[in-house]
């Protein structure tokens, strides 16, 4: 076995793992995860790494965010509630919360598509989508565009970081540093606009 067949066996079903959990436990950083490998991947000569890195992603995403919707159903039809309808609860402040409400309400699955991309906004909307009682199968019909959305995005930053510099740990470190400018910078607007209009 050749080191890039290697690496290829572990690298996948380990991007696949971490996307997923990253789906269910949003702390993980999935997006650096996407970038990274899309790094690695443009320095490959292996044919089709890139496609492989895009469906591995997008395929555990999509499964992921399936998992977590289908676990707050269960929790919203308990009379106990769940760990992790609470915990999504957690994760949406009330203004967010009602911002997404009203916004699933006027553009429907639009919004979904769109909540992946911005930073934050995908548990609002889930937990938005839970609340207005959508079957599984409408929020997987917004769902999987949106989970290629953001596989795409993600891909294009490791592949701008991977083209930029001949070395993949450069390009490993400039798309994370650009996953995370990209991650922490609406949440520092919105702190700057509401330290403006005080």
């Amino acid at each position: 076995m050749t080191p890039e067949s290697t690496q290829q066996a572990i690298g996948y079903p380990s991007l696949f793992l971490l996307v997923l959990i990253g789906a269910l436990v949003p702390v993980v950083p999935t997006g650096a995860i996407v970038s990274s490998a899309a790094v690695v991947a443009v320095h490959r000569t292996a044919p089709f790494s890139l496609a492989l890195v895009f469906v591995t992603a997008s395929l555990a995403a999509f499964l992921g965010d399936m998992a977590l919707y289908w676990l707050g159903r269960r929790g919203m039809t308990s009379k106990n509630g769940s760990r992790w309808l609470e915990a999504l609860r957690a994760r949406a402040p009330e203004d967010r919360l009602a911002q997404a409400q009203g916004k699933l309400a006027d553009h429907g699955v639009a919004v979904l598509v769109l909540s992946r991309l911005v930073p934050a906004g995908r548990i609002p909307v889930m937990l938005a989508c839970l609340m207005a009682k959508w079957p599984m199968r409408r929020f997987a019909r917004g769902n999987l565009p949106a989970c290629l959305a953001w596989a795409v995005t993600y891909q294009l930053i490791g592949i701008l970081g991977g083209s930029l510099f001949p070395e993949p740990w450069e390009g490993v470190v400039a798309a994370v540093a650009l996953t995370v400018l990209v991650s922490v910078a609406p949440s520092v607007w919105r702190r700057l606009r509401r330290a403006v209009a005080r």
